[in-house]
């Protein structure tokens, strides 16, 4: 008796299948096991396989076409049998969809009136991507029960089936997840930042910093000072002596003009619960590295409890993100807007180093400068980076 294969739904997601490759035409004989078809499906390009015996009678479908479910790909049976009454039979219940250029999807075959199948994994009935997991879990498809229409073994069957000859049992996990409201914050970071990447030109510069003068530095200073000094305190400090040294750097673009600052505010970014805040420290290189350690655990602790002040966000004209106290080596940060550039501190490391002409640990620092094309060169970047370079690694003179 004569058979139709037609397409169906091989995932959650199917609605229609592209045929990538057919590789059969009218005349040939097939065996049960064979591929009728290359399917490329929203996960993967499968196998579509024959499940009996038989010739060839029609093909209803041909390579690259769009089909949607139901949809007859060809019909199979004895040779020289009439086929004609399923054909119409088959038009009538699903006529045939239109063909969509370009647009791949996924495909599986559906028969009709199977012949009785052996206890051979051949002859099962199962999905291609049933096999494809059969096999690749060492399962005998004859010894799993099919929950599918007509007992056709799916995918589900085998997430739990052993694969036999002392196998390991194949775990099975459960699936989840929730959604969380977006907060105003986020929104207002999400949207700032992806109008400052897609429409700022970012270019990114890096330099390794040796880092043991500031150290011993940092050790002194908190031998002496009430306050505790952190090495993004010093940093902060630094970039300000460099931003004074290179004031081409400490801009905004501003579409028909270029406005550069006579004074110096940096911002620090920093995380909380529901994102990044950046307090800004104003005037910072006018203050000590004591007068910037207070004022930026203040504006820290305030953000950290979402009590910052409008006016202590605004007025950056350069910002430093520093996630080295995560162990983070480097990384590249999104400009804040209005800056033309921000900094970003990688971890402090310890490595070998040639010191005039020995090899010695040395305390190593990577950052790296995002700069907007728009208005910062490289040439400018640079020269900026080598002025922080200079600071940081002779910090006595400047940072007390």
């Amino acid at each position: 008796m004569a058979e139709a294969i037609r397409l169906g739904r091989m995932t959650d997601t199917m609605e229609e299948g592209f045929l990538a490759e057919l590789n059969v035409k009218a005349g040939d004989k097939i065996k049960s096991g064979d591929t009728i078809a290359e399917v490329e499906t929203d996960k993967a390009t499968l196998p579509l396989e024959s499940y009996f015996n038989g010739t060839i009678l029609h093909v209803a479908a041909k390579k690259g076409d769009t089909l949607k479910i139901g949809d007859l790909i060809a019909i199979i049976g004895k040779e020289g049998e009439d086929y004609s009454a399923l054909l119409v039979k088959t038009e009538a219940e699903s006529p045939k969809s239109e063909v969509k250029a370009n647009n791949k999807v996924e495909v599986q075959q559906v028969v009709t009136n199977p012949e009785p199948i052996t206890n051979t994994d051949s002859r099962v009935k199962a999905s291609p991507l049933a096999r494809m997991i059969a096999k690749e879990k060492g399962i005998e498809l004859s010894n799993v029960k099919g929950t599918g229409e007509e007992g056709r073994i799916t995918k589900k069957d085998l997430e739990s089936a052993d694969g036999g000859g002392g196998g390991m049992p194949a775990f099975t996990g459960k699936e989840g997840s929730r959604d969380v409201r977006v907060s105003q914050m986020r929104k207002t970071i999400a949207k700032r930042l992806l109008e400052s990447k897609n429409g700022a030109p970012h270019f990114y510069l890096t330099m390794d910093i040796n880092m043991d003068n500031a150290v011993s530095i940092r050790t002194q200073l908190n031998n002496v000072l009430p306050a505790k000094v952190s090495f993004n305190d010093i940093v902060i400090k630094a970039v300000a002596i460099a931003l004074r040294q290179n004031p081409n750097v400490n801009c905004s673009w501003l579409g028909d003009t270029i406005r550069y600052y006579d004074h110096i505010h940096i911002g620090m970014a920093v995380a909380v619960e529901d994102g990044l805040l950046v307090p800004v420290i104003k005037f910072a290189d006018g203050k000590t590295v004591q007068q910037i350690s207070v004022e930026a655990k203040a504006l820290a602790a305030k953000a950290g409890s979402k009590k910052l002040l409008p006016a202590e966000m605004e007025g950056n004209t350069f910002t430093i993100s520093n996630l080295g106290m995560f162990g983070i080596e480097e990384f590249t940060a999104i400009i804040n807007p209005p800056d033309a550039c921000i900094l970003a501190i990688g971890a402090i490391r310890q490595e070998p180093s040639a010191v005039n002409g020995e090899i010695k640990i040395a305390s190593k620092m990577k950052v790296t400068l995002s700069c907007d094309h728009r208005v910062v060169d490289g040439a400018t970047g640079a020269k900026f980076l080598q002025s922080l370079k200079n600071v940081l690694e002779n910090p006595v003179s400047v940072l007390l």
